[in-house]
């Protein structure tokens, strides 16, 4: 089974992160060099990478600054990588993947008789906790992946939002192994098109030939019969089964139940630090994004926009939340 070209979007060469620049793909296979720590925290924020490649990309950036902080004396070492992690982190603070990697390595440059790593020690600490935290994440996708595949029947047709990254294709993997053949809608997500780029251009890798419609037409193709379920990633989940994904989820949601579809949301865990809604930041990024798609001004001159990039969907719109430990009612996350 061949790996999307997504699937391994963050490598290092040398010295130097390369990051696969998602905002061409798939008409371009470019890949922006990151030499700092500093270069990867503005990639992530430029939208370089986008999904889960942020995680792969903080502990890149994690690794880098470590190797910057090499000369220094433990308690300036920690310091400087403790400010590389909050960079990171404020890149983009709705996902709590970037989050959970920065803290991941920063627990492992303390020595086990509490005393910090510098120099070389250093950097080998945070390479291996940077390793161990993608395979855990890898790990944590592919049993996702087959609970979410125990939802889906033979033929079923799926109804996508935006890019859902390792999950998705965990997923589809996971029912390919158990003989099952699936259908595709895509939303195309504006102003990025991650939908239709990133989500239709790897199923398609994977064999498939999705069906690509905007945004503005999940509810006309649910009442027109065009998918059984709808299937989404979620950027974060709170304890108390609130669906934090990108903009637009709450829509394919409330058209769901408006025509009896079932709405399932994909996430490795649910967020023990966001008990409810008010506990996640909702990135609000820079209203000009929405005049443009790839490049090109859309909206006439004098126009205003408005991007709340992630909305928030409610419990009772949710029929499951898939995660790591298995398929489960929003309501009983906690």
């Amino acid at each position: 089974m061949s790996t999307p070209a997504l699937a391994d979007s963050v490598r290092f060469a040398g010295d130097v992160v390369e990051i696969l620049d998602r905002r061409v793909y798939p008409f371009e296979v470019r890949w922006v060099r990151c030499a700092t720590s500093e270069d990867v925290a503005v990639a992530i924020e430029r939208m370089v990478t986008q999904s889960s490649g942020p995680l792969f990309a903080a502990t890149a950036g994690m690794v880098l600054g470590a190797r910057e902080a090499r000369r220094d004396a433990p308690e300036e070492a920690a310091a400087r990588l403790r400010a590389v992690g909050a960079r990171l982190v404020a890149t983009r603070p709705t996902n709590n993947h970037i989050r959970d990697a920065v803290h991941a390595v920063l627990s492992a440059t303390v020595s086990d008789d509490g005393a910090r790593l510098a120099g070389s020690e250093l950097v080998a600490a945070v390479e291996a906790a940077a390793r161990e935290h993608e395979d855990g994440y890898r790990a944590r996708s592919a049993a996702l992946g087959e609970h979410a595949a125990s939802l889906l029947d033979d033929g079923t047709r799926v109804l996508t939002h935006c890019w859902a990254d390792a999950f998705l294709i965990a997923t589809v993997r996971a029912a390919q192994a158990a003989g099952k053949r699936l259908e595709f809608v895509c939303t195309e997500t504006r102003p990025y098109l991650q939908g239709a780029r990133l989500t239709a251009a790897t199923l398609v890798e994977m064999g498939y030939r999705p069906t690509l419609i905007t945004d503005g037409m999940v509810a006309a193709a649910l009442s027109d019969g065009l998918a059984d379920v709808a299937l989404t990633a979620a950027d974060r989940v709170t304890l108390d089964g609130h669906v934090i994904n990108k903009v637009g989820t709450l829509g394919v949601a409330l058209a769901a139940r408006a025509f009896g579809v079932p709405f399932y949301a994909l996430v490795d865990a649910p967020d023990p630090q966001a008990p409810t809604a008010a506990d996640v930041v909702i990135e609000r990024r820079d209203g000009d994004e929405v005049l443009h798609t790839l490049g090109h001004r859309t909206a006439a001159d004098g126009v205003t926009g408005y991007y709340p990039a992630f909305d928030v969907t409610p419990p009772d719109l949710v029929t499951r939340i898939v995660t790591e430990r298995g398929v489960h009612h929003p309501k009983e996350l906690s």
